[in-house]
């Protein structure tokens, strides 16, 4: 799938997690050409330059190779395009342009993992070090369904200040902070009260049927409030139910289609009973199997025809049926009007004709 300029502007993300490798496909050459000077800046390192698997993401804490001072940064955000790492709280100022947060490159990044006792020269006492990744490993790459996004284990294997014992350190991911929640304002909100308050009441419907005009006056009366301004007043305090005829469950679901298909099936399994009987029962001199046999040959020829006879009904849609209309129409007026021609033909008198003798 290929890359659009929105997507590229927007290849900086905050999330720790990896669902595709769609960062990896090549980006279209004609995005990173700046036809004017406002242009956005597009960069992209090639592809056999790009990291596939990310162990440093939003959230860890870093220090930068080199750093002599061994400050330690919170990431920010990354950009897998540029193998760019933006970390949090620095900020680069420009003359003339906005601040912006400051980015390292990936290879420059070293992960705290943890802290350390390291003891002194003398032997005497120890100090609290910090640990760093020197360098990482990737392990155990699965994709987690639950999540659609891939899964793996990074490893140190490589530790800054550097052991000689030695040992592969699991290093765990970042945990992500809760979405805080929006604080409700009692002035706005309702309260939980009144939302568990019941103030539904069924109505007591008459089941008889002495006067059922009566009913249909008054749901007729209740469409013309709706419609019409000036319509006469009905009794609103009379409950909604009363004026409802109609179902309105939705037909189109599982029970309903399921109702429909176990009926269709059921008259089919009795149109077969019913022909099977009267076959056996209308033949004379011809055995029980072979009467089965034309029963069943009838049922198919009833079933061929009502499939045809479905399928034109759903062929003759409304929109199919007007377009047929109106060619219909087409064609009656333009016989019409060669009709009304001849109708209307006057000869001139001219050399060579002859009236036709009656």
């Amino acid at each position: 799938m290929s890359w659009t300029r929105a997507q590229l502007l927007a290849s900086t993300t905050r999330s720790p997690w990896t669902r595709d490798f769609r960062h990896l496909n090549p980006v279209p050459k004609k995005f990173l050409v700046r036809n004017s000077f406002y242009d956005p800046a597009i960069k992209a390192v090639p592809v056999q330059d790009r990291i596939k698997y990310w162990n440093i993401v939003p959230g860890d804490h870093i220090r930068i190779r080199g750093d002599t001072r061994s400050i330690v940064h919170e990431v920010l955000s990354v950009n897998k395009l540029t193998n760019r790492v933006y970390l949090k709280g620095a900020v680069t100022e420009s003359r003339g342009k906005a601040p912006v947060n400051r980015n390292i490159h990936y290879s420059r990044c070293q992960l705290l993992i943890g802290e350390t006792e390291a003891e002194q020269p003398d032997g005497d006492s120890s100090t609290i070090q910090k640990l760093f990744a020197r360098r990482i490993e990737t392990r155990n790459v699965r994709w987690q369904p639950v999540g659609h996004k891939w899964e793996w284990d990074r490893v140190a294997i490589a530790l800054a200040p550097r052991k000689q014992d030695q040992k592969p350190v699991k290093i765990e991911w970042p945990k992500q902070d809760p979405l805080p929640k929006p604080q409700t304002d009692p002035m706005l909100d309702t309260s939980e009260s009144v939302v568990k308050a019941i103030t539904y009441q069924p109505p007591a419907f008459d089941a008889s049927t002495i006067d059922p005009t009566a009913r249909a006056k008054a749901e007729k009366e209740y469409l013309k409030k709706l419609f019409q301004r000036d319509a006469p007043a009905y009794d609103e305090s009379r409950p909604m139910e009363i004026y409802v005829s109609k179902e309105l469950c939705n037909p189109h679901g599982r029970a309903k289609m399921q109702a429909r298909w176990q009926a269709a099936q059921a008259r089919k399994s009795a149109l077969l009973q019913k022909l099977i009987r009267e076959h056996t029962a209308k033949t004379s001199g011809v055995s029980a199997s072979q009467a089965k046999m034309e029963a069943l040959f009838k049922y198919r020829q009833i079933m061929d025809e009502e499939r045809k006879a479905e399928k034109k009904r759903r062929w003759m849609t409304p929109a199919r049926l007007a377009k047929m209309a109106k060619k219909t129409g087409r064609r009656q007026r333009k016989a019409e009007k060669q009709a009304g021609k001849l109708d209307n033909l006057v000869l001139h008198n001219d050399r060579n004709q002859v009236a036709p003798r009656v």
